[in-house]
């Protein structure tokens, strides 16, 4: 079997003999029942290749779609339309120079065919002209397709000048779509994210956006049905390759690859890319994780001060979850929209979403690259150190484990990020998630808050921090507080931790271990 990796051309998947997952029944759906439309899914989620799919129908290649649905529906002439497909998903958005090339670029290869009589005026007119010329040469409506619309304010995150720019000559351009509606019979639009602030969304009320719908939740990505379905053969083969029984196999890629949820109540989907990747190699790594650095992410993380541990716990309303404007405010739904978040609960009283990590591959990913940046030793030794931690925690050495975190927060190269109380908890939590450890961070009880919980088969530990206080306070809260009595029955060891850090030298300057 040939596996379409990074090919996002609808025809030379095709001809090429690739195997395709059959989304024609979703493009048939659109096109039938509307004109306008928006999707946001995380990257390499396959909205490229949905594009190009599109734009083969809409050229009136029948011949690429025969055995696929849409080709057994009777209502379509298979009539070639103009077809305007804008990709910024290839270039580097450095200055607002580099943006309005790119817009030149496909406004170039567009008046070759319909007519340059405009070009030496601004992009947005000369956009609007190519839609009406190519109208008018054809005698058939526009077809407008635009892939990762966002691409130019992602990568300028952070620059605010840059911001502004990009948002008002993508404002002044994307409203041709509004203002040509007469001359155009369908648009798609494209990208990772919702910037609700741009044009495409705030003056275009008639564009429908998929993104939340759950009758198009399948429309990118893999379902479980389509898995079995498609690609049950090579699913035999990775098996075999890795020693593992085929359900075995099934179970380890839906653990690692399964969970992306983009409306409640939805059916999970599988990440194409790391599941083609899998099969190709028949070895299971983080394919999609590895493509892509989320330091955009990390920054907004840090510019918020957000505690780390609220990811998962934090609900969102949906008008926030749909908008990633609230971002300098909270990152959850740029992470959420990202593809590092998706849903995990719904409470429809309030209409408000609970996050948490799609799968394995993006929780290990995500929290291995957050160390780095909260962790207050960067040197490559921090590593071991690491898990030299994790081996003290499981065999219950206490002693030896705080001591070796300790050491881990003396000295190093490191930036405090937000209170000190709350850097200390951030780097805690990182810390604990990267060791696979069961991690409960202010975790209520009857009668407090624990700072820390970790959970193992055999030993429990309590931790309670303190900030420029002797560690013997933090050790007599726990008792006074009785944090160790929910576990009096559990039959695992409990260790009471009470821990001093100093908010002066950004170190962990004592410790006290009582046994519950």
């Amino acid at each position: 079997m040939k596996y379409p990796i990074g090919i996002q051309n609808f025809a030379e998947v095709i001809e090429g003999g690739y195997v395709y997952v059959d989304k024609t029944r979703y493009v048939h759906e659109m096109i039938s029942t509307g004109k306008y439309y928006f999707l946001s899914r995380p990257r390499r989620f396959g909205k490229s290749l949905l594009i190009s799919t599109i734009e083969h129908f809409f050229l009136g290649r029948r011949d690429l779609f025969r055995g696929l649905y849409i080709d057994s529906c009777p209502e379509y002439e298979w009539q070639e339309h103009p077809v305007l497909h804008l990709d910024l998903n290839t270039r580097e958005y450095n200055t607002p120079e580099a943006l309005k090339e790119e817009l030149n670029r496909h406004l170039e290869k567009w008046e070759s065919l319909y007519g340059n009589e405009f070009s030496s005026r601004a992009p947005e007119e000369r956009f609007l002209q190519v839609i009406a010329k190519a109208h008018a040469k054809t005698g058939r409506k526009v077809v407008i397709l635009v892939d990762e619309y966002d691409k130019p304010l992602l990568q300028t995150l952070g620059r605010p000048d840059l911001q502004e720019q990009y948002r008002s000559i993508l404002k002044a351009f994307y409203g041709a779509l509004k203002t040509m509606d007469g001359h155009i019979a369908f648009a798609l639009l494209t990208g990772v994210t919702k910037f609700g602030k741009v044009s495409v969304f705030s003056d275009l009320n008639n564009l429908f956006d998929l993104s939340f719908d759950r009758r198009y939740s399948a429309l990118c990505g893999i379902t479980r049905e389509e898995l079995h379905g498609c690609f049950d053969e090579s699913i035999t083969l990775l098996s075999q390759a890795n020693g593992l029984t085929k359900e075995e196999c099934y179970a380890r890629l839906e653990r690692n690859y399964d969970g992306y949820h983009f409306e409640h109540d939805t059916p999970g989907m599988y990440n194409p890319f790391s599941v083609l990747n899998t099969l190709a190699s028949q070895q299971f790594r983080s394919y999609w994780f590895e493509t892509g650095t989320p330091s955009f992410l990390v920054y907004q993380l840090q510019k918020t001060n957000y505690p780390l541990e609220n990811m998962t716990r934090e609900k969102l309303f949906s008008d926030t979850l749909n908008s990633i404007d609230v971002m300098d405010e909270n990152p959850l739904p740029l992470l959420f929209q990202s593809g590092y978040l998706t849903i995990q609960g719904y409470d429809s009283r309030l209409d408000a979403y609970r996050l948490g990590f799609p799968n394995r591959e993006v929780e290990e990913g995500f929290v291995k690259y957050l160390v780095p940046y909260y962790s207050p030793n960067r040197q490559d030794s921090s590593q071991m150190a690491v898990f030299q931690i994790l081996s003290d925690v499981e065999e219950g050495h206490a002693e030896s484990f705080m001591q070796r975190l300790r050491a881990f927060f003396a000295g190093g190269d490191y930036q405090v990020v937000g209170t000190a109380e709350l850097y200390f908890q951030n780097v805690l939590y990182v810390l604990f998630r990267l060791l696979g450890l069961y991690v409960d961070v202010e975790r209520h009880t009857t009668d407090g808050r624990m700072d820390i919980l970790i959970q193992t088969p055999q030993y429990i530990y309590i931790l309670e921090l303190k900030i420029d206080q002797g560690a013997d306070v933090a050790l007599r809260q726990i008792e006074e507080k009785q944090y160790a009595a929910p576990f009096v029955h559990d039959g695992r060891r409990v260790f009471k931790i009470g821990v001093s850090f100093s908010s002066a030298t950004r170190r962990l300057e004592e410790y006290l271990i009582a046994e519950f």
